[in-house]
């Protein structure tokens, strides 16, 4: 039995239909007429020498050897697409996909975009907030900022300082809690979508650092980082804010970080690419945008007490 392939419009055409369990839906997703592709499909099943459908009145049903060509038939199509897509991406220096955690973006990248499109004008820049794990092969996007502990494995990766918060509220809440042993009696907020660190960098933790044992139970909580900080704005309590995704608010003087003591977790941002795409020149530019605005605002942070939060388990 040989293991050559069939022709792959003839496998193009039952892949759709498999998927669709639809002749006429495939055909109208491959732009051919139903007639020909029926007629691909049954060249299909010659070569084959068995059937891969079940023809009803009104619809089909894959046989058991379509049932075992049709996974591997999508997922060999994907990958085909991807890596099309991929070699494409290689010769497209003006388009610039980023994906960043919708916090990031809102709080972060979106009100420094436009001096980085203002000095860079021949790059069509477009950001996607998600925190899915991309596949920089496959999901067309060429660069990705996340947030985590490292595993880029497979990746060009740029890591940002690492991540540490402290109390930050509005000016008018910092003269209600100017100390913070006052902060035991403030309405407080908790950003979820920390869970995940390993050990915490919670407000327990933040407390223990300065000498309280405290673990507050009456909170208001948020699973979105920005949408924590923005409550923080607009006064609804005293968020254990994050060094970037508060920046632009402290700037703005919306928030102040009145308490110099802050805990730090081994997390950390990092600038991921496929490997060799950080030397195409739109994507190196960006590259170097992100980091020189990291190094912009590091001075505002001077006389921080940053403290491992390891070290306080």
């Amino acid at each position: 039995m040989s293991d050559r392939l069939p022709p792959l419009t003839a496998l193009r055409a039952f892949e759709a239909a498999a998927r669709h369990m639809s002749f006429a839906k495939a055909a109208d997703e491959l732009n051919v007429t139903p007639a020909a592709l029926s007629f691909q499909i049954k060249s299909l099943e010659e070569n084959l020498g068995q059937a891969l459908f079940i023809r009803l009145n009104r619809a089909v049903e894959l046989t058991a050897a379509g049932a075992a060509l049709a996974p591997g038939a999508t997922e060999a199509f994907q990958a085909l697409i991807g890596a099309w897509s991929t070699a494409r991406r290689l010769s497209d220096d003006r388009t610039l996909t980023v994906s960043a955690g919708p916090a990031m973006t809102a709080k972060w990248l979106a009100p420094r975009l436009m001096e980085f499109a203002r000095s860079h004008p021949d790059i069509d820049l477009r950001v996607s907030a998600s925190l899915r794990r991309m596949d920089l092969r496959r999901d067309q996007v060429d660069v990705a900022i996340r947030f985590g502990y490292e595993d880029d494995d497979g990746f060009y990766s740029v890591p940002a300082r690492k991540e540490w918060m402290s109390p930050a509220m509005t000016p008018a809440m910092a003269e209600l809690y100017p100390t913070p042993e006052s902060l035991v009696d403030a309405p407080l907020i908790v950003d979820r979508s920390l869970d995940f660190l390993n050990p915490p960098c919670n407000w327990e933790s933040w407390f223990r650092l300065v000498g309280i044992s405290h673990n507050p139970t009456q909170t208001v909580s948020f699973s979105n980082a920005d949408h924590a900080i923005e409550a923080a704005c607009a006064g609804v309590g005293v968020v254990l804010g994050r060094r970037p995704l508060m920046i632009k608010d402290v700037m703005d003087r919306r928030l102040v970080v009145p308490f110099k003591q802050a805990i730090e977790t081994d997390a950390r941002f990092r600038f991921l690419c496929l490997p060799g795409a950080e030397l195409r020149p739109h994507i190196r530019d960006f590259r170097d945008w992100y980091i020189d605005e990291i190094e912009k605002t590091s001075h505002i942070w001077e006389g921080m007490q940053i403290t491992p939060v390891k070290d306080l388990t």
